[in-house]
């Protein structure tokens, strides 16, 4: 293999490394292609390139501990290996990197001394890196990425970490940890012209040299007080480093760095790891952040979507259950809503249909139709004109589905309920009396969406005390499951588990329906199913 020209790229752990040290390193890939190299390693590998082959270029003993170490090779990975590279004697040793990476670092007989430790602690520095990155992915939560980044902060790069957030302009969120300590969290206000480089690294502008901040500049609110004491200021900080935490295009806050007095300094090395350091913590904690206004978003969006929560209204019961057709959704394509009349004597209005389609596409559609509805509901007294005002303004948006619905107006008369229904090419809702009959409601009509010409038939009907009106979707009757999963359960089947069912509150029978069905899928796909009872309070007359 021909090597590729002389080009050096940065890539992760490994080349970020190499930027750090004076010797002789190259990354390799998994396959054995060279990732990244610096000069040294160029001058060591005359014929090195990126892309080429590390068994092309390097001697075979390097080329064989590689392959050992990404598992192409029987044998224990080594951590070093060492053979003649032209008339230089060459130890290499192993480095960890990312997506299957290793990087080697090359140190010849003719290194000075203490190369070997140093390259050592590069590994050490590396490693740290990577696990850096797997704790702070593990959760994509900001606490957590916080108290991650103060924590290993604290243990490995000072003696003290402190996390300012993004803030308001005047409270900011202050995360702090000594090393060992536990980690404290409080949002305060804070001026950022306290301390020397902290406006400029929550701006995301470039470092600030630690040399330049005075310690004695560090104000109380950025000293843990297991480090000295709030307000402990000079006489607990003997060096300082002020770290910008770079996002995804924004700033993701700053990190503080401390040392006790008697430390020695941050040296540049240590201060262009922490920059390292705060690349991995600013790009997990922005990763967070966006995750969290993502759920905030989504929640706020799914609150309009999800079905009310049912109960007593002017003395009548409703109650309502819902299940997705996907596993983990909360939404779909079915939906109920109830809407209260202002007094008593006035009809209430609930409302359970059925969007073709499923997902969270039928729930954005459902949604459409229940804001439409929520505008008609004063026309509801005459319900043909409701639904034929919804019907035109379905055909009006074009891009909606066929829809489906029970519309029903409900109003209690001493100890009755008396009901008035209309279907729109809905299932006919099931009356459960008292005696054990269950009887379909004499409703028919059109589907909503399709066609200008509609016909409905209203029918009214009185529920004595104990006794229920059931509504529900097809994708209870049509559910399959069975000994085979492959019979539907059938409008015959729901008025039989129907049956025991009078005299129960609409809480237990929807409960009672919604088991059943359930249980007879199994754990096999289903439609959306959602069911809506409506109850005369009182015990049945029998």
């Amino acid at each position: 293999m021909v090597a590729l020209p002389k080009q050096k790229s940065t890539y992760d752990v490994g080349a970020s490394a190499q930027h750090c040290d004076p010797y002789p390193a190259v990354t390799v890939d998994a396959a054995g292609a060279v990732v990244s190299y610096n000069e040294q390693a160029a001058d060591l590998l005359g014929r090195i390139g990126i892309g080429a082959a590390l068994s092309d270029v390097a001697p075979a003993w390097l080329a064989e501990a590689h392959l050992r170490h990404s598992g192409g090779a029987h044998g224990e990975p080594p951590d070093w290996a060492g053979g003649r590279i032209g008339e230089l004697w060459v130890k290499a040793l192993a480095g960890p990197g990312t997506a299957g990476t290793v990087t080697w670092w090359l140190v010849s007989d003719s290194a000075p001394a203490g190369a070997a430790q140093e390259l050592a602690r590069e590994r050490a520095r590396a490693a740290l890196l990577q696990e850096l990155s797997s704790e702070l992915l593990a959760s994509l939560d900001v606490a957590h990425c916080r108290e991650v980044t103060v924590r290993r902060a604290a243990r490995h790069l000072a003696d003290a970490a402190v996390l300012v957030g993004i803030g308001d302009g005047r409270d900011f969120s202050v995360t702090r940890c000594s090393a060992g300590g536990p980690v404290t969290e409080q949002r305060i206000p804070l001026d950022a012209g306290q301390l020397p480089g902290l406006a400029e690294a929550l701006g995301g502008l470039p470092t600030v040299p630690s040399v330049w901040i005075d310690p004695g500049a560090v104000p109380p609110w950025a000293v843990p007080e297991e480090f000295g004491g709030f307000g402990a200021g000079t006489a607990a900080t003997g060096a300082v480093v002020v770290m910008p935490l770079p996002g995804h295009g924004a700033p993701a806050g700053c990190l503080i760095l401390l040392r006790r007095p008697g430390r020695a300094p941050f040296s540049p090395v240590e201060e262009r790891f922490a920059r390292l350091f705060a690349a991995r913590a600013g790009a997990a904690l922005s990763l967070a952040r966006s995750h969290a206004r993502q759920a905030r978003f989504t929640d706020a969006l799914l609150r309009d979507l999800l079905p009310p929560a049912l109960g007593r209204v002017h003395g009548i019961g409703f109650a309502g259950r819902y299940r997705s057709s996907t596993a983990g959704e909360r939404v779909g394509g079915d939906f109920y809503d109830l809407y209260p009349a202002a007094v008593p004597e006035g009809e209430t209005v609930v409302v359970l249909g059925d969007v073709c389609g499923k997902g969270i596409e039928a729930a954005v559609v459902a949604g459409r139709v229940r804001h439409a509805l929520q505008a008609l509901v004063p026309l509801a007294a005459d319900h043909t004109r409701l639904l034929t005002l919804l019907n035109s303004a379905l055909l009006a948006a074009r891009t909606t589905p066929f829809v489906t619905l029970v519309l029903v107006s409900a109003v209690r008369e001493g100890a009755r309920v008396r009901l008035r229904i209309s279907s729109a090419g809905h299932p006919a809702p099931l009356v459960v009396r008292a005696d054990g009959r269950v009887e379909p409601a004499p409703v028919s009509g059109t589907l909503l969406g399709a066609i200008d010409d509609l016909e409905f038939e209203t029918a009214e009907v009185v529920l004595e005390p104990g006794e229920t009106c059931l509504l529900y979707s097809d994708g209870i009757t049509e559910a399959r499951g069975g000994p085979l999963g492959d019979v539907m359960f059938s409008e015959d089947r729901l008025r039989a588990v129907l049956a025991p069912c009078a005299g129960m509150p609409p809480e237990a029978v929807t409960e009672h329906v919604q088991m059943t069905a359930a249980q007879w899928l199994g754990e096999g796909p289903h439609d959306d199913m959602a069911v809506l009872a409506i109850g005369a309070p009182g015990r049945p007359r029998l």
